[in-house]
């Protein structure tokens, strides 16, 4: 289960099983946060309220939880959390806006040198040659 919400998650835990969560908030000043929690609704009030005030959270409130996904299985949220937080936040923002056409984009490879964009070696030369340049 995936979903947006701007002030509070619109779900209510339905089950006895154990539910982990990756979430992403977009802060006041526009930076991304991503974390993990096994009560998405308790972590979120945590934030805006500014429980914490060594938080990178505490100074950019008021928050707007942009995405979470549901788990069931810890070990598979903790490797997506890596995983995303790892992620542009551009990137982050096409999986909060189920943009999945750009996500795709923002995911590809755009070394100069992967194998999808083949470069001759008169334009590996040429990129090389600049970079020195600029040094």
């Amino acid at each position: 289960m995936s979903g947006r919400a701007q002030s509070r998650p619109p779900f209510e835990i339905k089950n006895n099983m154990k539910s982990y969560y990756i979430y992403i908030l977009k802060c006041a000043d526009s930076l991304l946060y991503t974390g993990f929690t096994n009560n998405i609704l308790r972590r979120f009030e945590e934030h805006q309220l500014g429980r914490s005030k060594s938080s990178f959270t505490y100074k950019r409130r008021p928050l707007e939880l942009i995405f979470f996904q549901e788990f069931n299985d810890v070990k598979q949220a903790i490797y997506f959390e890596k995983k995303i937080k790892k992620w542009s936040a551009k990137k982050k923002l096409a999986l909060a806006n189920e943009d999945y056409n750009m996500l795709q984009i923002l995911s590809e490879c755009r070394n100069f040198t992967h194998s999808k964009y083949k470069p001759t070696n008169e334009e590996v030369s040429t990129a090389l040659d600049q970079t020195y340049k600029q040094q």
